[in-house]
Formats: C-alpha cells, sequence, structure tokens
C-alpha cells in the first residue's frame, strides 16, 4: 500500500458508503499530487500545499483526510500529526470528524486509541493532535510529519505559521493549508502573500491548488461560470446550484462573495462597496455582440507593456439612458507584450462596433495617437485623470445607472479600489487596467451627468431637496421632530422656485433623463409631478453614508470654493448650506 488512495479505498466514509466514492475526481488528484508525486531524488515534490475554494466543498474533510493519511501510512519513522484551527469550534469540529472516521472503520480502530485531545497510534510511533490557533504560539520548535491548518483566512499576521515551520532536518514534513478567502486581502497576510506566490509559481515546492470566481488552476473548471469555478464540488450537494441562490437571498452581497464564490474581502479604504458593483453585473454576460442601429463608444487604457495590461472597454447607452458595456478585452498575450500589436488588436475590435474613435488616457494618447489614427482610429485624451474616472463612476453605480459585463478583472479590479492620499486608486501590488477601462467608458457615455438626487438649476426645487434631506436622516428627525421641523418648513417657504411660465405640451412623453437637463419653466406640470415623484424615489434607494465628498464633486448644494460641506446626518446643518447655497445661485 504506497498510495493514499489504495489506503481510502479500504475505507468507509461516516455514513458508511465507500470512502472513494464521495472522492470527485479533482480531490483525488490533490491528493495523489501532494501525497505520492516525487521529485528525482526520491524525495516529496511537495512540502507545502495551499487549497483554496468556495465554503461546503469538502475543504475540512480532505484536510482531516489528509491527516489520517500522514499518521497511519506505511513508512519508517515517526507519524507527528497537528491539526491547527482557529477557534475552539472548529478545532472541535475537525477532531470530531477524525473520530468518526476512526470509528466508521474497525481495522483503524484497532491499531489507535482516541483520547480528549488527540488520537495515538497503540504501537507509540505517532499521534494526530488537534490545536486552537491561540495555543500554537507555544509550539515553537516542534517537529511533524503533517501539519494541516484549516480555514487560515482569519490570520493577520505570520506569528502562527512561523511558530510552526517546517523542521529542515526531517525530508518528508508536510503543510497543508485550506481556506476560502481572507477578509484582510493585503501584502503581510498570510494568505494573501501565499495566494500571491502560488499565482506567481515562484515556489516549486508549493502545490497551489486555487478554485475561486475570478482564478481557477485547474483547467477543468477554469471554463465554467464564476459560481462553479468556486465550487467545484457542487455535485455533490442535495439542492445543487440552488442552495447557492438560498445563500445569495439571505446573505450580505460582500460575505455571499467571500463564503461562496472565495473572493476576498474588500481592503481597508475601500472606494466602492460591494453591493452596488456586485448588482450592476450582468451575470452570465461576459460579451454583448454589436447590434444594428446602437452607436458605441470606446475607451482605452493603454500601457507599455512590460508590466501592466493594456485593455480596451466599448458600451452604449440604452432606451434608459444607462450605459451598457459590450465589450471588455485586454492586450490577449501576458505581459510583457508588443503594446502596437495591441493597438491594431483594438483597432480591429473598435471597427466591428462602428467605432470610429476612441477615447484614453493621457499616456496612451500622446504614445500611441499615431498608431491608432494609422489603423483608421481617431484617439482623443481624456481630460480626466483615473481617480476623478472613479469618482465619476460611483454615482452612477449607486443610482443604477451602470450595467457592467461579467468579467472577473472588473469585478475584482473595481472592489479592490482604496483610497489613498484623497485619490482613488488601486492597493499598492496589484492592477486597475481593467476597472479603468470600464470607468473611462461610463463616463464617456453619462459625461458629466450627476446622479439624479442632486440639486442643480435644472433638477429638483430647493423645497424638494429639503423634503428628500430630510427623509433621508429620517431617525435623526424623529428624534427632533418640533425644532428641526419648523425650522426645515420654515427655510423652505423662503426659497420659492423662479416663477414658472407655462410649458408647451410635448408631442411625446418625455423620459425621466430628458427631464433631467431641463429648466423646470420648460415643464409641464405633470411632467413637474412626475419628475419629483421620480426624484424622491431615486433619493430613497441612496446607499447610506455620508454625501459630503459626491455632494461636492457632483453638482450639489455649493459650489467647491463655496461654504464647507456640513453634515448630512445634521439637518439644521444642511438646512442653513442649502440656505446659502439658494442665496448664490439666485
Amino acid at each position: 500500500m504506497k498510495s493514499c488512495l489504495e489506503f481510502f479505498d479500504r475505507l468507509q466514509w461516516i455514513d458508511g458508503r465507500p470512502l472513494t466514492s464521495i472522492l470527485e475526481p479533482y480531490r483525488r488528484d490533490l491528493f495523489v499530487r501532494f501525497f505520492d508525486e516525487r521529485r528525482d531524488d526520491g524525495q516529496l515534490k511537495y512540502n507545502l500545499g495551499l487549497f483554496g475554494r468556495g465554503k461546503k466543498n469538502w475543504k475540512s474533510a480532505d484536510l482531516v483526510l489528509g491527516a489520517l493519511w500522514a499518521l497511519l501510512e506505511p513508512t519508517p519513522g515517526r507519524h507527528e500529526v497537528l491539526l491547527v484551527a482557529f477557534d475552539e469550534d472548529q478545532a472541535a469540529t475537525d477532531l470530531d470528524l477524525l473520530k468518526q472516521i476512526v470509528r466508521a472503520n474497525p481495522t483503524l480502530a484497532k491499531g489507535l486509541t482516541i483520547q480528549q485531545n488527540t488520537i495515538l497510534r497503540n504501537d507509540d510511533r505517532g499521534f494526530a493532535k488537534v490545536l486552537p490557533g491561540q495555543s500554537t504560539l507555544g509550539e515553537h520548535g516542534r517537529t511533524f510529519r503533517f501539519l494541516g491548518i484549516d480555514e487560515i483566512h482569519g490570520q493577520k499576521n505570520w506569528d502562527l505559521l512561523e511558530a510552526l515551520q517546517p523542521d529542515p532536518t526531517r525530508d518528508n514534513g508536510q503543510v497543508w493549508i485550506t481556506s476560502y478567502a481572507s477578509l484582510f486581502h493585503k501584502p503581510g497576510v498570510p494568505l494573501f502573500d501565499l495566494t500571491q506566490m502560488g499565482r506567481a509559481g515562484t515556489d516549486p515546492r508549493m502545490l497551489f491548488a486555487w478554485y475561486a470566481a475570478d482564478y481557477c488552476t485547474d483547467s477543468e473548471f477554469a471554463h465554467l461560470d464564476p459560481e462553479l469555478r468556486a465550487n467545484p464540488s457542487i455535485a455533490s450537494w442535495p439542492e445543487g446550484r440552488a442552495y447557492l441562490e438560498q445563500q445569495k437571498r439571505r446573505l450580505p452581497a460582500h460575505k455571499f462573495r467571500r463564503l461562496h464564490l472565495n473572493l476576498p474581502g474588500l481592503p481597508e479604504g475601500s472606494a466602492f462597496q460591494p453591493e452596488p458593483v456586485m448588482n450592476a453585473v450582468a451575470r452570465g454576460t461576459g460579451v454583448r455582440v454589436p447590434e444594428p442601429g446602437v452607436t458605441y463608444t470606446g475607451f482605452n487604457d493603454h500601457s507599455g507593456g512590460s508590466d501592466d495590461d493594456a485593455t480596451l472597454c466599448i458600451g452604449h447607452l440604452d432606451t434608459d439612458g444607462r450605459a451598457v458595456l459590450d465589450r471588455v478585452m485586454n492586450q490577449g498575450q501576458q505581459p510583457p507584450f508588443d503594446p502596437w500589436t495591441a493597438v491594431e488588436r483594438f483597432a480591429t475590435v473598435l471597427k466591428e462596433y462602428g467605432c470610429t474613435s476612441v477615447m484614453g488616457d493621457k499616456y496612451a494618447g500622446e504614445t500611441f495617437r499615431v498608431a491608432f489614427e494609422k489603423q483608421g482610429i481617431t484617439y482623443h485624451v481624456s481630460p480626466l485623470t483615473k481617480s476623478q474616472l472613479y469618482e465619476a463612476m460611483a454615482p452612477h453605480l449607486n443610482s443604477h445607472r451602470i450595467s457592467l459585463l461579467d468579467v472577473p478583472e472588473v469585478e475584482q479590479q473595481l472592489l479592490g479600489l482604496v483610497w489613498r492620499g484623497g485619490k482613488i486608486d488601486h492597493a499598492g501590488g496589484e492592477h486597475d487596467d481593467w476597472s479603468n477601462a470600464v470607468a473611462g467608458c461610463v463616463h464617456v457615455l453619462l459625461g458629466n451627468k450627476a446622479a439624479p438626487f442632486l440639486f442643480r438649476s435644472g433638477g429638483v426645487t430647493i423645497g424638494g431637496l429639503a423634503q428628500r434631506l430630510s427623509e433621508a436622516v429620517g431617525s435623526a428627525v424623529d428624534s427632533v421632530t418640533g425644532t428641526v421641523g419648523a425650522a426645515a418648513n420654515a427655510i423652505s417657504k423662503t426659497m420659492s422656485p423662479p416663477p414658472v411660465r407655462p410649458a408647451a405640451v410635448p408631442t411625446r412623453k418625455r423620459s425621466f433623463e430628458e427631464m433631467e437637463h431641463m429648466m423646470r419653466q420648460d415643464l409641464t406640470p405633470d411632467e413637474l409631478e412626475r419628475f419629483d415623484k421620480e426624484c424622491q424615489r431615486r433619493w430613497a434607494r441612496r446607499q447610506p453614508g455620508p454625501l459630503d465628498a459626491h455632494v461636492r464633486k457632483y453638482g450639489c448644494y455649493w459650489p467647491e470654493d463655496g461654504p464647507p460641506a456640513a453634515d448630512p446626518h445634521d439637518l439644521g446643518a444642511v438646512m442653513e448650506a442649502v440656505r446659502q447655497k439658494f442665496a448664490l445661485w439666485r
């Protein structure tokens, strides 16, 4: 019995089924590669394994089975096995599963003694011990045959792994780490660092097996849609994909994406919240083919080819005035690549969508303008920086005016953007080439249109704005109804809009986006009523949180050089700011 699969073939699962009947092919392959593959010198090929996939995909079970093989494999020497979990409940669960497997197999039970926190070999040649993560710092210097670390995603630093480094004098020591994505997605966090190492392929003795919505190491799953990539054992679930739909309804979006899509938590200082971004994605739609009669627009974020991707995004406006993305792509070949060849590739696709021009950032405009023009594409340089493009995109995401493609790189990069020095940028060691092209395309399509609930001379009345601000901070108003309500009414009465002249009856019903760009006196009474109701509805759907940055940037209550922003949760301060703005506007 030299193979781990031969060992498993002799065992039963805890419900009496043959153990190998519950091992899908991809899991069998991982066991064989980790435990059986050897180098030319006869030593184990891998001494470190990082295995990541979504929740309920047999991660802990596989760790326990690996520990059982390491404890009982028919090789000389001692077989010390340590299982580490990061809370007592998880540690107890792993130990309980190991005990159940032993009890389900009488041949194993004869050679093992089960104790409270340990399982001993009766020949005194080894043991399996389960430790809560907080207890491991006292294990410095311990030698082991197998170290299994269950769910490392909660670890913020390397203290635990430093305390449990393999003994260099042993040629068979192995570390098996299993987890879904981390809450703490930044350099210095063990799971982040190990994942980056695995993706780079810089450690030949590390087996990296990662199944996530945005990245998959297994070619059998990499072409599937994101939910199936992250959940390779979905076929073993009684309800199959219906379970994911259930969890999607029950969990907040950011938790669902981490637990069931194996996507990392948001970094500190995140520029975008997950719900608006994820809700904007048209799931299952990676490309929209060109359609006759549709006008398309493109944005290019080019690159010199050494490290970053060159990207192109193409989109159009639908009949509701939403920015709909149709194509997001890169240069094809991974960096390094020839940037001039990328220009040819992008120009070909732009022509497929009927685009004769494209907009891009200043670097690309100065460097590659002539190259695009040689391909018959006029290149316009964007007047905005990438941070300004991201800031302009935020209110449109929050007001559901964008339809993103289901391209993992776009979603992941948007959710990885952070505020750095007063600007939106990618975190250190990451990229934003795909998200930058998307933000640029959205800006070209929607321009400087403010989110519908913001004040503008052709938009809502001051009284209407005061009403919506009052609704947004309803809990605060409830506590001070008498004083604040009276103040709001008094202010609103002093802010009558300019006299409304009779408007011509339109020949057709105008859309909200059309009315948004008109002066109020040019709207009919019915249109005014419909416009204000829609403004109230969109305001009510606004994402909660401070308004200052968005209000100051997009249309707002006061100009950049006007009074300082008010706390949107202090209605008195907001009303005073509105009063000053009204005086300036009048």
